[in-house]
């Protein structure tokens, strides 16, 4: 037996952690049950840790030495299986950044000029030339507000893009770590670096506000060179950097594009301005943005002939060209993801504009003007959601010229699935890219017009993502993200960061179903990856936010409504704070109405204080809170109770055709016997009169197929299999590649809606963990209970989890169905078919 996957901190071989004692991580091959393991830990050639050999199953430990700033430490382990047999030792590595605020000792630089924040400026180029002797490493340690590229020699250093990537700067920088040995030659070096707005100054959110964070970018660069001699040379940002803002790049917003003069290079002439920055940066601790798939295009012409490259693939990403052309020559792209009715390209569903379109983002564009020769483009400081570009130019061009890249977080893929039904493994895909492409750095809504970090998408679909990739890394950053921005009565946001929210949606924040994605990822990612340091370092965090919805309770707010509840059981709900209630319903289910915003939801925020009371009461008992989980089973004891009063008045009524009223309160176990007995009937009821369509809206769609499971098999595989609108077949039917905001795609909203939302993805979870039943359900250990129904022929879903890879496959044959179940080294799994339970260990089985 020996390891594998080896991973530190949930990263491959991460460079610049500085996470304290950071876990090691591996999975076991070959044999049946571990039985121990050793692992030895090296840094500069000698050992600084031996764990000696440790009698134990499990395939994680902490490294238990004190972290050192720049400490690279090799680790190794040795397994042994049942029998004792000692196996063959693997290797993996990691590198710590700079730890303490005495390790950084370049200077804060900006370009040398005043900031006018009415005024959009051109990229920032800097340089340093400096000489060095033979070296044996070199580190550079980089960050900005805004975005950047470096290069040494002329050599990108590092392979990520879009750095620093998306915080809220005023509160956390993210630190790049690049080991740059390769670049660096004896002699003469010289490094460069460009500076463009990004998320600190750029566009932000649905209207592209700027100056979010910040109005002056800056620029932090450390270049750490040793020495065969044994001497370090820092090469450090500061006041002798020269600068300019004259090179090529004259404009670059991440939403609205880059404008580009290929003609013109950066002078140099002048010298950087050493500014102040009160944050001291942080490693990200998680997966860099880096650059994935390409893809060239087919030419389309449009009925009134304009031409339109179609690169066959919805994607957030951007574009490289290779062109011959003359000196003046122009490039004009705009990037989107339909046509219109007329056939023409269009941006209008990704755009918001007033009513004169005098105001309109995102723009999604290049302008590149050639110079004389070969032109070699590609985005810098961009990100666009497109399948398709229109281009205009006068430069004689093949398809092959250009190519379309995708760009998103580098998230491990972690799963394979396939069924007999090719809908639904189109829409798995669809849901995959949908997830990649609402992943740089942050989990967005769409990769187009509002790019915001909606905490209630991260929330309902981080079970789907965590099977789809391996999440850990990125979910404990975006779980900071939230911390980052909890308001000081305990709030957390509806978006984080919270940079482009318009002024008015700040009330929003507290939302049901959204802010508590604050307590529902991080006990999610606990579940899928027995990660309990993401509960222990973040539960003060959520215990505030617990509070926070627990003062709401029974309290009054100016634009609540009457609920027909008498004063007793009043005191039992909240119909407190503004929120979305259900949201984006199908338009015929109901129709948006602007007291949506205005007014409490009672029903749908009772609804999930009891869920994440729920929560937090198994949070509390794990970390060993017991006050606290009896103070919040308290409350959601009080809360159930007044919701099932709720339901009993008029307006908030179990007796009706909306869907998500019926599937929230079966699925959450919110109502007595009698109410779950009548709110079972009336759902199919309601399924019957809307012709088994789906009704559900934002909250409640990746819960319905469970409750109708619950009911009968066949229910559930009879709303899947729907093919109808609102459905989830209907986006592949119709030839979508990517997930819809709306039930009703390119023609909701009067035509303004993406077409690049994973949220309704999330029934993939469904797919994946009853439909082939593969479930992680503990430390080492799954539940495997597939559910065959409808008329799907097989299903087979293979899933990379925390443990190992398990995989689950049925099929019928005649009247029989045959199961596949592989199940990793070291690991059980209690397998369930047709009620029948057996445990079986390691191995692969037919049954």
């Amino acid at each position: 037996m020996k390891a594998v996957n080896l991973k530190t901190e949930h990263l491959i071989n991460p460079v610049g952690i500085d996470i304290k004692n950071p876990r090691l991580f591996w999975n076991c091959d070959g044999g049946i049950t571990q039985t121990a393991y050793r692992i030895v830990a090296v840094s500069g050639g000698k050992t600084v840790w031996d764990s000696g050999k440790v009698l134990s199953g499990k395939m994680t430990t902490e490294y238990p030495e004190k972290p050192i700033s720049r400490q690279r430490v090799e680790w190794s382990v040795t397994l042994w299986d049942e029998n004792d047999n000692e196996g063959e030792k693997t290797s993996a590595f990691f590198e710590t950044g700079l730890l303490s605020p005495y390790d950084f000792t370049a200077k804060w630089i900006s370009g040398n000029y005043r900031v006018n924040k009415k005024i959009r400026y051109p990229v920032d180029c800097f340089k340093k030339v400096f000489s060095i002797g033979d070296i044996i490493k070199a580190r550079l340690y980089i960050t900005a507000c805004g975005l950047y590229e470096a290069k040494i020699n002329g050599v990108k250093a590092g392979n990520f893009c879009l750095a620093p990537g998306h915080t809220d700067y005023t509160k956390r920088i993210q630190l790049q770590s690049c080991d740059v040995t390769e670049l660096i030659k004896a002699g003469e070096n010289e490094i460069t670096v460009e500076l463009a707005d990004g998320w600190y100054r750029g566009s932000c959110g649905a209207w592209g506000r700027k100056n979010q964070y910040g109005t002056q970018t800056k620029l932090y660069a450390q270049l750490e060179l040793y020495g065969k001699d044994g001497k370090i040379t820092a090469v450090n940002s500061d006041e002798s950097w020269s600068w300019s803002d004259d090179g090529a790049i004259r404009f670059a917003d991440n939403k609205d594009g880059e404008v580009v003069d290929a003609r013109l290079f950066p002078s140099y002439r002048g010298k950087a301005k050493v500014v102040k920055e009160k944050v001291f940066p942080t490693s990200s601790n998680n997966v860099a943005v880096t650059e994935h798939e390409t893809f060239k295009p087919t030419i389309l012409k449009t009925p009134k002939g304009a031409t339109v490259l179609d690169f066959g693939q919805n994607i957030a990403g951007y574009i490289a060209f290779t062109l011959n052309a003359k000196s003046g020559q122009t490039v004009k792209l705009r990037f989107g993801e339909t046509f219109d009715e007329s056939g023409e390209f269009t941006q209008k569903n990704i755009q918001c504009a007033n009513k004169k379109r005098t105001k309109v983002t995102p723009l999604q564009q290049i302008i590149y003007t050639a110079k004389d020769g070969l032109n070699e483009y590609k985005t810098k400081f961009a990100i666009f959601g497109f399948q398709y570009a229109l281009i205009e130019t006068d430069i004689e061009f093949n398809p092959e010229d250009f190519t379309a890249i995708a760009v998103y977080s580098d998230m491990t893929e972690t799963l394979k699935f396939n069924c007999s039904n090719n809908l639904i493994n189109k829409f798995v895909e669809s849901t995959r890219w949908s997830t990649k492409n609402n992943h740089a750095d942050v989990p967005t809504d769409c990769p187009t017009r509002e790019r915001h970090g909606w905490t209630g998408d991260a929330q309902i679909f981080v079970n789907t993502a965590s099977y789809f990739f391996d999440y850990a890394a990125f979910a404990r950053k975006y779980t900071a993200d939230m911390c980052d921005g909890q308001r000081s009565n305990g709030k957390f946001r509806q978006i984080t960061p919270k940079g482009g929210i318009d002024f008015y949606m700040n009330n929003m924040d507290g939302s049901a179903g959204w802010s508590d994605a604050g307590v529902l990822i991080p006990y999610r990612i606990y579940e899928k990856y027995g990660d309990r340091r993401i509960l222990e370092e973040n539960y003060d965090a959520m215990r505030r936010y617990a509070v926070y919805k627990i003062k709401t309770i029974g309290k009054h707010y100016l634009t609540g409504l009457p609920t027909g509840l008498k004063h007793k059981y009043r005191k039992m709900i909240s119909n407190y704070g503004q929120s979305y209630g259900e949201w984006a319903e199908p338009v015929d289910v109901k129709a948006f109405a602007i007291s949506d915003f205005i007014c409490p939801h009672p029903e749908e925020t009772t609804a999930y204080i009891v869920y994440m009371l729920e929560y937090m009461e198994k949070i509390a008992s794990l970390l060993g809170k017991t006050e606290d989980a009896e103070y919040y089973k308290k409350y959601a004891d009080i809360t159930r109770v007044g919701y099932q009063h709720l339901v009993e008045t008029e307006k908030n009524t179990l007796d009706t055709d909306r869907q998500a009223k019926l599937v929230r309160p079966l699925y959450l176990k919110l109502l007595n016997e009698k109410q779950t007995e009548f709110a079972k009937k009336r759902l199919i009821k309601a399924l019957d009169n809307y012709g088994w369509r789906l009704g559900t809206g934002f909250l409640s769609t990746p819960f319905i197929l469970y409750v109708l499971a619950d009911i009968d098999i066949e229910y559930a595989y009879r709303l899947l299999l729907n093919e109808e609108m609102p459905g989830w077949l209907f986006m592949p039917k119709t030839g979508a590649n990517t997930i819809w905001e709306s039930w009703e795609g390119p023609k909701a909203q009067g035509g303004v809606a993406s077409l690049d939302h994973y949220s309704k993805g999330a029934v993939c979870e469904w797919l994946f963990d009853t439909m082939c039943g593969i479930k992680v359900a503990g430390d080492r250990h799954f539940i495997i209970e597939p559910k065959v129904g409808g008329n799907i022929q097989f299903a087979e879903c293979e899933y990379d989890s925390i443990y190992g890879k398990i995989a689950s496959k049925w099929e019928r044959k005649g009247d029989k169905v045959k199961y596949t179940i592989t199940i990793p080294a070291n690991t059980t799994a209690e397998v369930i078919l047709l009620g029948t339970k057996q445990t079986l260990f390691a191995g692969n089985y037919e049954l």
